[in-house]
């Protein structure tokens, strides 16, 4: 199957990132070679609006999945935003595939899984180890760090002059979500990927949180500093502004693998793939600030 031919089906294509890839994959192949998993059919719609087939499948039921598989050639699999459950969904996505005779699977992984300290990590590395055990042809786009996971938080930042965090001088090489759809896509519609294919994706430039910070405070014109604290003062101003403890750890643990060196990556994979420079983080913040002011 060529991939002028192929039917392609995204995975979660109603959310942040699986949206994006929808949008990036047509603009690559017609309509009527995308299909979009959704888990209810109330998120149909504005798919549907964009001339795509839309099937409903759940990663915790294998039969539903086995059946929105049939007749798919490429499937970009979106990891599961239930973390916690992401490994056993994530086998069962892929045991369907399997079942359903899917030729390839581009799956969203993180950034170094292999060696990564982030405890966000474990359950992709088992998922890594079920894809290979598969016997699928596959390749794992090991994702770094959204942009927009930071962006989300300059509102707070802005109100009270400090941007919290327990990342040290940790260097992140971020991209938008929209860099990498497009690179999935990139990967997905490719004539030959070889089986296995790691691709880690990152943004061009790095920055500190410190760095961060100083953007913030130019496009807002007003003072706002990074606060470093300790892995578990962190999570505790995290639950104090409301966040589940179980997410406060996590975004915690994330912050101090940050520290760790777990989210710089200078190999510019991910613009070889999209064909361009990955957009400029303090872009997105400008953006993300302007956006602010106007709401």
């Amino acid at each position: 199957m060529t991939a002028t031919t192929a039917k392609y089906l995204v995975t979660g294509a109603s959310g942040q990132l699986g949206a994006l890839a929808v949008g990036a994959l047509l603009a690559k192949v017609p309509a009527a070679q995308v299909i979009a998993l959704v888990r209810r059919s109330e998120a149909a719609a504005p798919l549907e609006a964009k001339g795509v087939e839309v099937r409903i499948g759940d990663y915790a039921d294998p039969a539903s999945l086995e059946k929105a598989f049939a007749g798919i050639d490429r499937l970009l699999l979106i990891s599961s935003s239930e973390v916690g459950q992401r490994a056993a969904q994530h086998k069962n996505a892929i045991d369907a595939a399997k079942k359903a005779g899917v030729g390839f699977i581009a799956y969203t992984s993180i950034l170094h899984a292999d060696t990564s300290p982030l405890g966000l990590a474990t359950e992709h590395r088992e998922t890594e180890a079920a894809l290979a055990a598969s016997g699928v042809p596959h390749a794992l786009l090991r994702n770094g760090w959204y942009t927009e996971n930071k962006t989300g938080s300059i509102a707070p930042a802005v109100e009270h002059g400090a941007y919290p965090g327990a990342a040290g001088d940790g260097r992140i090489s971020s991209a938008t979500r929209a860099d990498y759809a497009e690179g999935a896509v990139a990967v997905l519609t490719a004539d030959t990927v070889e089986n296995g294919a790691v691709y880690e994706l990152a943004g061009d430039t790095s920055y500190s949180m410190q760095d961060f910070a100083a953007a913030i405070s130019e496009a807002v014109g007003k003072p706002v500093a990074y606060a470093d604290m300790s892995e578990t003062d962190f999570a505790g101003v995290l639950e104090g502004a409301g966040l589940p403890a179980p997410f406060a750890a996590l975004l915690a643990d994330s912050d101090a693998g940050t520290a760790k060196g777990a989210l710089e990556d200078n190999s510019k994979t991910l613009s070889g793939l999209i064909g361009r420079p990955t957009t400029p983080w303090s872009e997105t913040v400008a953006e993300a600030v302007k956006q602010q002011k106007a709401a």
